[in-house]
């Protein structure tokens, strides 16, 4: 898992490919092209593509046109300014129930030179109060070439988040994914980690060094935050009875909203949050820092962890 891979890339890529496979996929970008890597799709196909300019409500209004004529639209540009045209995704793409493929790239603090404007720390939460909007974070640039097809050939709209950063690769080209469905990655039946994004591969090392202590962690990948695979999570309540969420994400209203509002209806455990902690994160060094600096490092995930574990056991 040292290996690192561009997601920004893979999606760039991924998306050509979409484009040859069904001349109705068409982009628009509010003037990010070159960053969020739309540009290769340019280069292929200029007559389906729209630079709409620096004018993210006028971005999405475009893409649910494009959509009610009978085009698949991918609507591209960084995630944290993409909530400018919160009304527009509500009302137009939302409400409508319209076929608006929404591409939030640069995600989270991925964007680690440009500070909180660009910081992207509760898009989750906005996107997944919207009704019809399906939400999805890939972890790693296999998950995100994997999903561009799917989300094509998906009927609805979809939030599809990617980061700048490059990031660890996890899986192989075998690797499959559904939308609306969890894997689990690292077994493991004292207790579950579910994670998103960068933090799936921080997960996987968490319990793996867990593991050298005797508390044995099963690690799932939930790339759909909405709809949540809700017979996974409730599989792993029954045989774990603890849970740590893991997010690049404010942990207000993100994953761990999404799974401690689920399990507290059905099957009460112990549940800690790894994320950031209701606050703005400033500018830092890299990606790398920021994360650790900000309550997401692997040694944040093994101390939830273990405080769950401890809550786990005082309650049994």
């Amino acid at each position: 898992m040292s290996k690192l891979m561009s997601s920004r890339i893979a999606y760039g890529e991924a998306l050509v490919d979409c484009g040859i496979e069904n001349n109705q996929v068409v982009v628009v970008v509010a003037d990010v092209s070159s960053s969020v890597k739309t540009d290769f799709f340019e280069k292929r196909f200029p007559e389906r593509f729209f630079n709409v300019g620096i004018a993210e409500q006028c971005l999405v209004n475009v893409g649910v046109g494009l959509s009610l004529e009978g085009f698949i639209p991918f609507v591209n540009t960084f995630a944290g300014l993409l909530l400018r045209s919160f009304e527009q995704i509500r009302t137009c793409v939302g409400y409508a129930n319209t076929n608006v493929k929404l591409v939030g790239s640069y995600a989270g603090i991925s964007d680690y030179k440009d500070g909180a404007t660009h910081y992207s720390i509760c898009d989750i939460a906005a996107m997944r109060a919207i009704p019809n909007l399906t939400v999805i974070v890939p972890a790693d640039a296999v998950e995100v070439r994997k999903f561009v097809p799917k989300i094509a050939e998906f009927t609805g709209p979809v939030y599809f988040r990617i980061s700048r950063a490059d990031t660890p690769v996890i899986f192989d080209d075998s690797h499959q994914v559904t939308i609306g469905k969890g894997q689990i990655i690292h077994e493991g039946d004292d207790l579950t980690i579910i994670a998103i994004g960068v933090m799936v591969e921080r997960s996987i090392r968490a319990a793996q060094l867990l593991k050298k202590e005797g508390i044995k962690v099963r690690v799932i990948n939930m790339p759909t935050i909405k709809p949540l695979d809700q017979n996974l999570i409730n599989l792993a309540v029954h045989e774990t009875g603890a849970m740590v969420t893991a997010e690049e994400h404010s942990i207000v209203g993100g994953l761990g909203g999404a799974v401690s509002e689920y399990i507290s209806q059905v099957h009460p455990v112990p549940i800690e949050f790894v994320g950031v902690y209701d606050t703005f994160v400033e500018t830092g060094l890299n990606h790398e820092y920021l994360l650790d600096h900000f309550g997401m490092s692997v040694e944040d995930i093994i101390k939830a962890a273990k405080k769950v574990f401890k809550r786990k056991n005082e309650y049994h």
